[in-house]
């Protein structure tokens, strides 16, 4: 058996592999990890436990490295996680190391027992096994680059913050919903910083009796509120509020308080992280000034921004330095599930995949859609063929994602207004100026 990458579907590598004589499973566990090792024949040439620390890890590589007799690139590793301190020590060792999906690893485990039993030790041998034997199952891990995996963080991050931010909204806007009702006409979802700062001043129906114009004008003054005039705002504030229990509106007050300071603080956060993604980004298109770099081939796309720019990258860094289409449409959710089974032929989605780039690929369907011709044109029709939005949206998204890769393969922008004659694109199944680009590529159409 030869490792190749053309032989390993699933694998991610383009570069020939090194044929491992010795096979490594490694159970991975939050405190110690499980290890074994087997040669070519199959044979347990060793196990160990280790502990997840600095010390363990290097010894582990130490071990590793002397059982291969000083060429680690003749060993092959298997684990179910793809990062993490064990597979960076790994990698920066050498050695070559491939992922499985846990789902993969419980079917494989029914090779050896059909009883049902589960522990660490087999599981690690049947990692090393099912290397040995079934390495198109693996994808092989690279480390990503340092401004990868803080674009990631960064980005992780701030949807966090984004989460944590809606909730505190959401509960600020079921304590005005129960003293104010005609609020929900000044902001429906209470998320904007103007509003606190108004329901700091009148924070109860008591309250609002006492704010004047020149009150409500300086705090849209200071927001830069225009659509609003203080005697509008005064008025709805001040309008009739229901009738609660007594003690109501000071609960509701004094929740709202605490309130105040986590929104204001997560709010501040959240630009924050934004401010540094932006630097992130830029500091990616800047860095090769030879030739257009992805990050800006990526934003020269209809719809795309910050957010969207920052999850592709942020989860699909490796597909996209390798221009894999397929991947890319596989790990997004584009791609379609078939079952087929006698007369029987159904056509479902793809749930398995990356949630995030799933969102990302999304979005970037959606704004490509409002904001570019050729592309509403294209889900009209898919809709007048009956598809619902989000399986037209998907086919949007593939659309898009051939024309990146091939514009990332000739460094090319995105370019609405230039379609040749007899193109694909011409007739709406391409959208953009990128029709011969595609031609060129070879990409089979979904």
């Amino acid at each position: 058996m030869r490792w190749t990458a053309s032989q390993a579907p699933c694998a991610e590598t383009p570069e020939p592999l090194a044929p491992p004589q010795w096979c490594v499973g490694i159970d991975w566990g939050a405190q110690r990890h499980h290890v074994c090792v087997l040669t070519a024949a199959r044979q347990r040439l060793g196990e160990r436990t280790v502990e997840h620390t600095g010390d363990s890890l290097n010894q582990l590589a130490t071990w590793l490295t002397a059982v291969a007799a000083d060429h680690p690139e003749h060993v092959a590793v298997a684990i179910e996680v793809p990062r993490g301190a064990v597979v960076a020590t790994l990698v920066e060792r050498g050695l070559q190391v491939f992922a499985l999906n846990p789902t993969q690893l419980d079917r494989l485990r029914d090779r050896h027992t059909v009883a049902g039993a589960q522990d660490d030790r087999r599981d690690a041998f049947v990692l090393a096994a099912a290397l040995r034997t079934d390495p198109h199952s693996f994808r092989r891990v690279h480390l990503d680059a340092p401004q990868v995996l803080l674009l990631r963080e960064l980005s992780r991050a701030a949807e966090a913050l984004r989460a944590e931010l809606r909730r505190a909204t959401n509960r600020l806007r079921e304590q005005r919903q129960r003293l104010y009702p005609q609020w929900r006409h000044l902001c429906p979802a209470a998320d904007t910083a103007w509003l606190w700062a108004l329901l700091e001043l009148a924070p109860t129906p008591a309250h609002t009796t006492q704010l004047t114009e020149a009150h409500v004008r300086r705090v849209l003054k200071t927001h830069r509120i225009r659509r609003l005039s203080a005697a509008e705002v005064r008025a709805i504030v001040q309008a009739p509020a229901v009738t609660v229990a007594p003690g109501a509106a000071a609960a509701a007050q004094a929740h709202c308080a605490l309130l105040f300071p986590c929104l204001r603080g997560l709010a501040a956060q959240v630009q924050a992280c934004a401010h540094q993604v932006e630097t992130v980004l830029a500091a990616c298109t800047t860095a090769d000034t030879a030739a257009l770099s992805d990050v800006a081939i990526v934003q020269a796309l209809p719809g795309v921004g910050r957010n969207i720019t920052a999850w592709l990258f942020a989860e699909a860094a490796q597909p996209f330095a390798r221009r894999d289409y397929h991947v890319l449409r596989t790990h997004g959710g584009v791609a379609p599930i078939t079952k087929q089974s006698g007369k029987r032929l159904q056509v479902v989605m793809r749930r398995g995949c990356n949630p995030r780039l799933r969102y990302a690929l999304f979005h970037l369907a959606h704004h490509a859609v409002q904001v570019d011709a050729r592309l509403q044109k294209v889900y009209a029709t898919l809709k007048a063929k009956g598809q619902s939005r989000g399986r037209a949206l998907r086919g949007i998204a593939d659309r898009l994602l051939r024309v990146l890769i091939a514009m990332l393969r000739d460094r090319t922008l995105y370019e609405t207004t230039h379609v040749p004659s007899g193109a694909p694109g011409a007739h709406g199944e391409t959208p953009g100026g990128q029709a011969t680009a595609l031609a060129a590529t070879g990409v089979d159409k979904p």
